[in-house]
């Protein structure tokens, strides 16, 4: 027997109101009901961190997490992180500093990343790498991810001394 709920939700700045089943992730509705698919599952137990999505700002993981809990709730996606075809500045540094390879991780570590700059615009490499603990990625040794990182944090920096 299904259990279904009513929900309303702002994806990427854009409202939904969907009945969903009550046991559907938050992924799993972004992806499938949505078609928004830069959420990857990788190991659909929160470990890999590829499904990182944010909610209220915060970055969570979009395969623990119901969509009936994000209900009420604003969700961004890797999709809803450039305005147009003009991307962030850490999209920039991870396309600049080749801080990626197959691309399967990196919409999980660019939200990730994200939500970490926000909270420490000055981090050192220890803690990117501190940060970047719960994102996986099979392709890359890390290095490029973490240099682009920096390099976003130091454009902000400037960004914002100059302002």
């Amino acid at each position: 027997m299904s259990d279904t709920r009513n929900i309303s939700v702002v994806v990427n700045g854009k409202s939904y109101q969907r009945t969903v089943d009550t046991r559907r992730t938050l992924g799993d509705f972004l992806r499938l009901d949505l078609g928004l698919t830069g959420t990857h599952f990788g190991c659909e137990h929160g470990v890999c961190g590829a499904c990182t999505v944010r909610v209220d700002g915060t970055a969570v993981r979009s395969c623990l997490m119901l969509a009936v809990q994000a209900n009420g709730k604003s969700v961004q996606t890797v999709e809803g992180m450039a305005e147009g075809d003009i991307l962030t500045p850490l999209q920039t540094a991870f396309r600049d500093r080749h801080a990626l390879q197959c691309g399967f991780c990196t919409p999980g570590i660019l939200m990730t990343m994200a939500e970490f700059l926000e909270e420490n615009p000055a981090p050192s490499e220890a803690d990117v790498r501190d940060a970047l603990s719960g994102n996986l990625c099979r392709c890359t040794g890390y290095q490029n991810i973490v240099d682009a990182v920096l390099q976003t944090a130091d454009t902000l920096r400037k960004t914002r001394d100059a302002a």
